[in-house]
């Protein structure tokens, strides 16, 4: 509670980066509410609103508007264990097919496409327990989507998940993708792209979106339960997350704010 923040991502010519950290006492949260510093996210019983009022970093600008995810259906509860062994990280996709309105107006921009909503939680730092994990989501021809999860622990052997989301919301699992194919690594920090491919598929990056450190989130054209599909894919590196050089990179990109 005394690290909460709003994060804001945006890309292209446009580009604008949001994540402020803010202490508890500005912090407010209820069943259907989650309000941190000048920021607010409420779900209205169908879709959830988000209220941007953030100043960039490392440059100061202004990022304001609304954006509005509906899901594509039923909303789901079910969760899923990332580290067997120690059982102390969870995720749920709560949306896995959604749609997305996004009205902002500094700066002045609108659109409105696919979507994904997840929460991920646990009991202990992230770096404690894995090394790496890997994460892509695709929509599908049909209105839902396909989702995969590769996680290595530190305790433990590496697995994955991999799910069909059906277009009202349903999710089921499904066999994981069984050919590891490595995608090229990134230009400025040559962060690795693991991922996992169906047979005969040979997956691309189409475009980076960011390069960092250790975290890469990119545009990978590949197949996905039988089809072409354009996936976002994430990549992180807890290793590289835990060196005394990137922590000390930290606050530049993540600024503290006292309200």
């Amino acid at each position: 509670m005394e690290h909460c923040a709003v994060n804001v991502a945006l890309y292209g010519g446009r580009g604008r980066w949001a994540m402020t950290e803010r202490p508890s006492s500005v912090v407010e949260r209820g069943p259907d509410t989650l309000n941190i510093g000048p920021s607010a996210l409420h779900w209205d019983g169908d879709s959830l609103r988000v209220q941007v009022r953030e100043v960039t970093a490392p440059v100061p600008r202004r990022l304001r508007g609304e954006i509005r995810l509906r899901p594509a259906g039923a909303t789901n509860d079910r969760g899923f264990i990332l580290d067997p062994a120690t059982r102390r990280h969870r995720w749920t996709p709560i949306a896995p097919a959604a749609r997305v309105e996004v009205s902002l107006e500094e700066p002045a921009l609108r659109w409105s496409g696919p979507a994904y909503f997840d929460t991920n939680d646990g009991d202990a730092p992230l770096e404690q327990d894995f090394a790496r994990w890997d994460w892509c989501r695709a929509p599908l021809c049909d209105g839902g989507a396909g989702v995969l999860y590769n996680v290595e622990p530190r305790d433990g052997d590496a697995h994955s998940l991999a799910l069909r989301v059906r277009p009202g919301g349903e999710v089921e699992d499904a066999p994981p993708a069984p050919r590891p194919a490595r995608l090229a690594p990134t230009r400025v920090w040559r962060m690795p792209r693991p991922f996992r491919a169906e047979e005969g598929a040979e997956p691309s990056v189409v475009r980076t979106l960011e390069d960092t450190p250790f975290y890469a989130r990119s545009v990978v054209s590949t197949r996905m339960f039988g089809e072409t599909a354009q996936a976002v894919h994430e990549s992180l590196s807890l290793d590289r997350f835990r060196t005394p050089w990137v922590q000390a990179m930290l606050p530049f990109r993540v600024p503290r704010a006292r309200r």
